[in-house]
């Protein structure tokens, strides 16, 4: 069952300086909603889907993906794997975008057209992501998967 309301004034500004800490990330809007489902806060600004919530986690909805500073770039090759949910590989990457901290958010974007794949939380230091082994990346949220096809039907 899905559960839909909006947020007081005291809940807002919390949200907005929890996005501002957390992802660097400016927020505004006149109307906050929040649906809850399966575990998860979806939040919606005036009417379009921002933020998610999940697992103590808070991360921006890939359509506000490119607004993150923080960016890991991964080869063509990763793309496929990427869009069906796969976590980010070390041999995947390409460069790293900003100072990235182990447990940060970060925005995951193909080094052809610098379009956002996938969000997902950092694994690893950014320093660490290229020339090792295994998962340096957890993905959060990708294109095609649920979240993302919820906010194609329209929200």
């Amino acid at each position: 069952m899905v559960r839909r309301y909006c947020l007081r004034k005291s809940e807002i500004r919390e949200l907005k300086e929890r996005v501002e800490k957390e992802l660097g990330l400016e927020v505004e809007g006149k109307r906050f909603e929040v649906m809850e489902e399966k575990g998860r806060r979806l939040i919606l600004v005036d009417s379009y889907l921002s933020l998610l919530e999940e697992g103590g986690k808070i991360f921006p909805f890939l359509g506000w993906a490119d607004r993150l500073k923080k960016k890991v770039v991964v080869d063509m090759g990763a793309v496929p794997h990427l869009a069906r949910g796969a976590d980010v590989m070390s041999p995947g990457v390409v460069r790293v975008e900003g100072e990235i901290k182990p447990g940060e958010i970060v925005a995951v974007v193909d080094e052809r057209h610098g379009k956002a794949l996938a969000v997902g939380e950092a694994l690893v230091a950014g320093g660490e992501m290229m020339g090792r082994k295994g998962k340096v990346v957890r993905n959060l949220h990708h294109v095609g998967d649920a979240i993302w096809k919820l906010a194609e039907g329209g929200t």
